[in-house]
């Protein structure tokens, strides 16, 4: 299973890929790179974020496994938007970049969304959940606000709140709110409940 999950999961990379060698994008190539590594990054990071209540709903719990390979494959293409827009559109003019970070609003919440990611990029790996222990947990609530920048960078691009960009931004609330709900259901901290029975 896990070479087709990641086949599946390179398949836009490759699909794209093809598109490029064979001249078959459209007439602005680069934007077309651009949109589609950037949307399959913010797919991947809400497939991410529902690994967890599926797990809790189903109680299918060799799902979780995947929940740290699709954050992976977020970033893998989170990178390659980046790369992207470094190369192609500010031809590795760094203070010119960082200059339209800080100036337009769409890029700079599309930056933060990255740069969120790195970190937990790099402690995906089993030996940092080794070191950092309870902290793991913790840091890697950093995608939460990760993925809430990158749904705002593509309604802030596209300049409408119709249609794709808000359909994710509506996927990720209903995930989030999951979370909240699921933390304060009933007898969700059985220590209170049973000290709430003694009480009374």
């Amino acid at each position: 299973m896990k070479p087709t999950v990641f086949i599946l999961a390179l398949a836009p990379f490759l699909w794209l890929l093809y598109r490029a060698l064979t001249g078959r994008l459209s007439a602005n190539p680069v934007e077309d790179i651009t949109l589609t590594t950037g949307v399959w990054a913010l797919r991947f990071l809400l497939i991410t974020l529902a690994i967890t209540p599926l797990r809790r709903l189903t109680g299918w719990n060799a799902v979780i496994q995947w929940r740290r390979r699709m954050g992976l494959f977020a970033f893998f293409y989170a990178t390659l938007h980046f790369l992207t827009y470094l190369v192609f559109d500010q031809v590795f003019d760094v203070p010119h970049m960082l200059a339209d970070v800080a100036k337009r609003p769409f890029i700079t919440a599309g930056f933060f969304a990255f740069v969120l990611m790195v970190p937990l990029a790099v402690t995906s790996t089993k030996g940092w959940i080794r070191r950092l222990g309870r902290r793991w947990q913790l840091l890697h609530r950093l995608v939460y606000f990760s993925a809430g920048a990158a749904c705002l960078h593509f309604i802030w691009k596209v300049k409408v709140v119709i249609g794709e960009p808000v359909y994710y931004a509506a996927i990720l609330g209903a995930l989030l709110a999951f979370r909240v709900l699921w933390r304060f259901r009933p007898n969700a901290n059985p220590r209170r409940a049973t000290a709430r029975a003694s009480a009374s």
